[in-house]
């Protein structure tokens, strides 16, 4: 295991540029206009120290709150987990090798307050709360997402049906609807031919067949 647990650690191939991807940045990354509601995805520009995120949000698509002079707002949503309630063991029964083992299975925390008292902490997860976490990343450290493209795509798509529909004076529906089974065919101008299988002979198959 690694010895530290620093805020960049274990990202030496994570943060690392593709193959055939170093050197100089785009002019494109600088020159691109971002607004707020648009959705961006957080991807770490490992040769910008500048602005870089932390490495659980890279990867993480969110949308824009605020657009600054280098740096752009971003709002993602984080999945958190809650302590339970803790409770008391009194010091007698705190060198016990059974909650010893106890702690090792149900991955228990234990703390000592000032009484003397042995508190039990068990962080396991608690409703799947999810916040809203805003933060400011460079703009080297970000890219449009393409995550809205498909849906973009057949709003335009729906609307063009609308209208040719309107016009003929007609009522379409534009819901997505399962493909279903294909539909049936009759084959016409087939010919029949019966095959007879041919019995076995051992003697004809020792002999190398027909």
């Amino acid at each position: 295991m690694p010895a530290g647990h620093g805020l960049r650690s274990r990202t030496r191939d994570l943060f690392s540029r593709p193959f055939r991807k170093k050197g100089y940045i785009p002019l494109t990354t600088y020159l691109r206009t971002y607004r707020i509601g648009d959705y961006v995805d957080i991807k770490v520009n490992g040769a910008v120290h500048k602005g870089m995120p932390h490495k659980f949000y890279h990867g993480r698509t969110g949308r824009v709150w605020n657009v600054t002079k280098r740096a752009i707002g971003v709002e993602i949503n984080k999945q958190v987990r809650a302590p339970s309630p803790s409770f008391t063991l009194p010091p007698p029964f705190a060198g016990r090798s059974c909650y010893h083992v106890l702690i090792r299975r149900i991955k228990l925390r234990k703390i000592t307050n000032s009484d003397g008292l042995l508190l039990f902490f068990c962080f396991h997860q608690v409703g799947n709360r999810i916040i809203k976490k805003r933060i400011h990343v460079r703009v080297e450290h970000v890219q449009p997402s393409r995550c809205q493209e498909d849906f973009s795509a057949r709003v335009k798509k729906n609307d063009q049906l609308k209208a040719e529909a309107k016009a003929r004076g007609e009522v379409i529906s534009t819901k997505r609807q399962p493909e279903g089974p294909k539909p049936g065919f009759m084959v016409e101008g087939a010919t029949l031919e019966t095959v007879t299988p041919i019995p076995y002979d051992v003697v004809n198959d020792l002999k190398g067949g027909y």
